[in-house]
Parts: C-alpha cells; sequence; structure tokens
C-alpha cells in the first residue's frame, strides 16, 4: 500500500491520534526471548554443532530461488527448509517482491518449508505483455493457486501482508481446507483498518478517468515508497536502504507504472470482496495471528484488531515500526510466528 498524499510524506503519521488510544502489547523482551531461545534449539537439535557437518547446517537455512511455469506467467520464487516440513506461503504486497522476506526466511527455516513467490507485476515473475494478461486481483489469485497446485501444497499456514492479504484471504476463502493458520501482517480485510489517506485512490474507483488515474501516479514516486512507505515510523537505523531502492528499481522498469495504476483501480475489488473474507474467518475460524506495524500510514492498527470481530481468540501484537515492518523488525516476527504456530498449527 502506498500513499496518497506525497505532501504529508516525511515525519507525518495519518491517523496517530487514532493508533494513541490503543493499549496492544507491542514487541519487546518477550518476544527477543522467545526468539532467542526457539531459534538457537531448533538449530542445534537438527544440526548439533560437534558433528561438524557444516555443509548440512547451511542447507537447512539456505534460502534458494526457483522458476514455476503456471499458464503463461512463470512465477520466481524463493524457498528454504526442509520439504517435509509444515509449509508457510509467504505472500508479499505493493510495491515490493519475495525480496521483503529476505530476512524471515533464514529464521523460520529449521522448522518450516517457507515459500515466497513473486506476484504477476512485481519482483522477478514474468508475465505477457499488459492488454494480454489482466492485472486484475482475480488473476493474482489464480496464478498464485495454480503455483501452489503445481508445487503440490494441499496444506500451508499463510503469511499475508498489503496486496498479498486479498490475493491469499482469495485463496482461503476457495480452498478453506488446505489452510492450517493465517498470519497477517498489516494485510487488512476490514474498513476499520483504513487510514485518511486513500482520497485520491477511493475517487479513482468511484470515477476511473484519466484525471482520477494520474492523481493515482504520486503513488508511484521514488520519494513516495522510500520515505513514506518505508520511512514512516521506522527507526532510521534499523531500516535498510535494499528495500526501498530494490522497489524503486523494479518501478522503473518499462511499463511497471501502468500496471500498478490498473491494480490500483481494481483494489476496489477487494474493498467488496471483505464480507466474503470476514465470512470465511467467522465460517472456518483459522488460527489468526495479527503482527502489524503500528505506524503504518495506510493500514492502521483498528485493522488488526478487527479479525477478533469473526476469531475471537484472534492473537494481536502490535510492533513499534511501519508498513514494512520486516525490515526493522524480523527477529521479533519470526519469534511470534514460532510460538503461535507451535500452538496452533492444524497439521
Amino acid at each position: 500500500m502506498t500513499t496518497f498524499d506525497p505532501a504529508n510524506s516525511g515525519n507525518g503519521n495519518p491517523g496517530v491520534s487514532r493508533r494513541k488510544v490503543l493499549r496492544v502489547a507491542v514487541a519487546g523482551a518477550g518476544a527477543a526471548s522467545v526468539l532467542s531461545s526457539s531459534f538457537v534449539s531448533a538449530a542445534a537439535s537438527q544440526h548439533p554443532p560437534e558433528t561438524g557437518n557444516a555443509t548440512a547446517f547451511d542447507d537447512a537455512f539456505r534460502v534458494t530461488f526457483h522458476k514455476q511455469q503456471v499458464g503463461d506467467v512463470e512465477v520466481f520464487y524463493r524457498e528454504a527448509g526442509p520439504k517435509n516440513a509444515p509449509v508457510l506461503l509467504l505472500l508479499h504486497g505493493f510495491p515490493t517482491s519475495s525480496h521483503m522476506f529476505r530476512n524471515l526466511m533464514p529464521l523460520l527455516a529449521s522448522q518450516y518449508r517457507v515459500i515466497a513467490p513473486d506476484l504477476p507485476g512485481f519482483g522477478n515473475t514474468t508475465t505477457p505483455a499488459r492488454g494480454a494478461f489482466d492485472y486484475t486481483f482475480d488473476n493474482l489469485f489464480k496464478v498464485i493457486e495454480g503455483f501452489t497446485e503445481a508445487l503440490g501444497l494441499s496444506r500451508y499456514a499463510l503469511y499475508i501482508f498489503d496486496y498479498g492479504a486479498p490475493v491469499g484471504l482469495r485463496l482461503a476463502a476457495a480452498h478453506p481446507e488446505r489452510v492450517t493458520a493465517i498470519i497477517s501482517q498489516n494485510g487488512n480485510a476490514y474498513l476499520e483498518g483504513f487510514s485518511d489517506q486513500w482520497d485520491p485512490w477511493q475517487a479513482y474507483w468511484r470515477d476511473p478517468t484519466s484525471a482520477n488515474r494520474e492523481a493515482c501516479r504520486p503513488s508511484l514516486l521514488p520519494a513516495t515508497i522510500r520515505d513514506w512507505q518505508y520511512g514512516t515510523g521506522a527507526d532510521p537505523q534499523k531500516l535498510s536502504p535494499d528495500g526501498y531502492n530494490l522497489d524503486i528499481l523494479y518501478m522503473a522498469r518499462p511499463g511497471a507504472e501502468d500496471i500498478q495504476l490498473d491494480l490500483i483501480l481494481d483494489y476496489r475489488s477487494n474493498v467488496s470482496a471483505y464480507p466474503a473474507f470476514q465470512a470465511y474467518l467467522r465460517q472456518h475460524q483459522p488460527p489468526l495471528l495479527a503482527v502489524w506495524g503500528k505506524h503504518d500510514p495506510a493500514f492502521i492498527p483498528p485493522g488488526a484488531l478487527a479479525f477478533r470481530k469473526d476469531i475471537p481468540d484472534a492473537e494481536v501484537h502490535l510492533l513499534d515500526t511501519g508498513h514494512f515492518a520486516l525490515e526493522t523488525h524480523a527477529p521479533e516476527v519470526a519469534a511470534y510466528i514460532r510460538e503461535f504456530l507451535a500452538r496452533k498449527l492444524k497439521v
């Protein structure tokens, strides 16, 4: 998700007054202690140091890179962890790619098979030219659905973030028997989760004129990606430039902006689908963890708390960071995931 009013970029933090009233536990020493104990013990139990098998130890945490053909789309994806381990499918958002999971995957690979594809129109996934392939969220879902089937993934937990949320929730609603758990990291499914920064996008949804389309283009600017999406609420000493610089490079590719503007228009289909997503959650009660950057300028913390309306025992943790929580808080997020799935994972 990105900004809709570049004038608010920088130190501005829309919706902060609403966030101040929330009193939900923020990641701290508890998460760090869970991480240190679970990660170290898992690594030690799988590859005891006394074996001296350095190659085997490296392989347990190595992220490998692959391609999978799904119809006319060649899906690029990252994978780590044992083939026979429980699967965690990681779905990225705008304007990034599976690169956003580069720090998280090694922290989970000793215990889970973690798989992170690039969505069509993002990263290194190859799609037909715009016009030959329609960039809609239904089509993104269909490609990821085909991807899971091509890889033989019959059971998986979902990590949904930003654009990955409507893709993943479509997948879950279509195949509830396959979903073992859901981790939502700033992945919205409720109107409560929207900040007050959506006006240009909403105007484009209501009236898709050329002028309204152009009014959304500032959302794609390098300064918006760097300062608003990545920078808002993030500790600059913890925020690597790698993520936003790569996303800016991807956005500069020929045709990339028009693809993203197509998806911005179709985002209205996700809002229309929220009642269906919520019905899925109410009916099937998947174990759900919401771990959220509380300074996100687009998807605000009430969106995390709203999951409890349909899943009363959903677990919510707010982190002292922004939209791209993994850029600054991957160890804390990994700790919450490990502890949560150890208790809740349906196998």
